[in-house]
């Protein structure tokens, strides 16, 4: 998969909720990826996501494409793919070397997952959280209804411990969304609690969609 690299700090990103000449751009445009075959099944006519898809990209500086192919729905929560969330930290430009690094022993609760990189400044070298399967256990995540760490573990560990990561050291390139697994891992309660950046009021949605059609 191609890297997000982010370049939210080479570049002005106009406002583009400014006005509203700016937004009637942005939502032609949210209308133009609606409209195609190309993005994935569950953009395709809903102009009022591509258009959030396509501000989300021009505020990190990549392509549109790439929010929608990484960023979906669980829940009612967004949340972007284990691989997007791996892919931001490598692209953040902060870092080289980034690699998750397994501990203890494959198939029992001490089987774990953290991820290290190295800042490209100093060469100084950092640790993210470790995620094991005794945590995902205790956390109640290990047996959820429909939970993945059954099945693929090795790919959740280090999932989790990518989004673990990214809070901590990139929290900005998340721009406050979830990362695969998590919303799954949360109770009902939980999502609820958690406000949703991207929750747009139905009545907002459909005036915008009758005003610019």
């Amino acid at each position: 998969m191609e890297e997000m690299v982010l370049q939210e700090q080479k570049h002005e990103v106009a406002n583009p909720f400014a006005d509203t000449v700016s937004f009637r751009k942005l939502f032609d445009i949210g209308k133009m990826f609606a409209s195609s075959a190309l993005v994935p099944q569950t953009y395709q006519n809903r102009p009022m996501d591509c258009t959030i898809a396509v501000d989300m990209a021009n505020r990190m500086g990549v392509s549109p494409m790439m929010v929608m192919q990484n960023l979906y729905v669980v829940k009612g929560k967004p949340q972007w793919s284990g691989q997007a969330c791996m892919s931001m930290i490598r692209g953040s430009g902060e870092f080289k070397n980034v690699r998750p690094v397994y501990t203890g022993t494959k198939g029992e609760d001490s089987w774990g997952c953290y991820i290290q990189a190295e800042y490209r400044d100093t060469g100084e070298i950092v640790k993210g959280t470790e995620v094991t399967i005794g945590m995902a256990k205790a956390e109640d995540w290990y047996n959820k209804n429909g939970s993945k760490w059954k099945t693929i573990p090795e790919q959740m560990l280090a999932y989790r411990a990518a989004a673990f990561f990214a809070r901590v050291y990139i929290p900005n390139a998340l721009m406050g969304v979830y990362v695969e697994g998590e919303a799954e891992d949360m109770s009902k309660e939980e999502r609820d609690r958690t406000d949703n950046p991207f929750d747009i009021p139905t009545d907002v949605m459909e005036e915008a969609e009758e005003v610019f059609k």
